[in-house]
C-alpha cells in the first residue's frame, strides 16, 4: 500500500460514516399540513422514572417513540442470556425496525435516569403511511442507516481488537 492510500483510508472512512448519520427527526417527518396534524395530534408525551420498563421485549409495539429527555438502556433476552444492547439518549429513535416491521418489540426498554418519550402511536402511523407514502420511505431509509452505523460500529470496535493485540509483544 502507498503512502497516499494509507492517507485515504481516513478520510474514506469519514465520508461513509457521513453517508449514514443519522437525519433530523424533522426531516424525517416532513409531510402535507393534514398529515403532520394527524401525527401532532396524535403524539403522546409519556413520563418515566429511573428503573421503570418503557416497553418489553415481543410486546406488541404501540408505535414510534422518541426518546425527550434522560437515559435509557436496551437490552435482549437471546438464547437464555441477558444482553446489554446500549444506551438510549434524547433524539434517538427506539426499536424503529419493529414500528416498520411485525410489530413486537426485539428488545426491553428502561429508563435508567428519569426521562420522557414521544410516542406516535401505531394507528395514526399507519394511516399517515397510508396518507403519504414517502414518509413510510424516509423511515425505512432512517433504519437501513441505522444498521449499516451499528454494522461499522463492529467492524471498529473489531479492527481496534485485531490491532490490540498483533500490536502487543509477544510472549516468551
Amino acid at each position: 500500500m502507498t503512502k497516499g492510500e494509507v492517507a485515504m483510508q481516513p478520510e474514506a472512512r469519514v465520508r461513509r460514516m457521513d453517508a449514514v448519520a443519522a437525519h433530523p427527526l424533522a426531516e424525517l417527518l416532513q409531510c402535507p399540513p393534514a398529515t403532520g396534524s394527524l401525527l401532532n395530534g396524535s403524539a403522546e408525551c409519556i413520563d418515566f422514572d429511573a428503573g421503570e420498563i418503557v416497553f418489553r421485549q415481543d410486546e406488541q409495539c404501540r408505535g414510534l417513540y422518541l426518546v425527550v429527555s434522560g437515559q435509557f438502556l436496551r437490552r435482549a433476552e437471546r438464547l437464555e442470556s441477558r444482553l446489554i444492547l446500549g444506551p438510549v439518549r434524547a433524539g434517538d429513535l427506539v426499536d424503529l425496525a419493529t414500528t416498520l416491521g411485525d410489530s413486537h418489540h426485539t428488545c426491553t426498554l428502561v429508563a435508567q435516569t428519569p426521562g420522557s418519550v414521544l410516542l406516535l402511536p401505531m394507528e395514526a402511523l399507519n394511516e399517515a403511511f397510508e396518507k403519504y407514502p414517502p414518509l413510510r420511505m424516509r423511515l425505512l431509509e432512517e433504519l437501513a442507516r441505522e444498521v449499516s452505523r451499528a454494522y461499522n460500529a463492529c467492524c471498529s470496535n473489531r479492527m481496534g481488537k485485531t490491532r490490540r493485540r498483533s500490536s502487543s509483544p509477544p510472549v516468551a
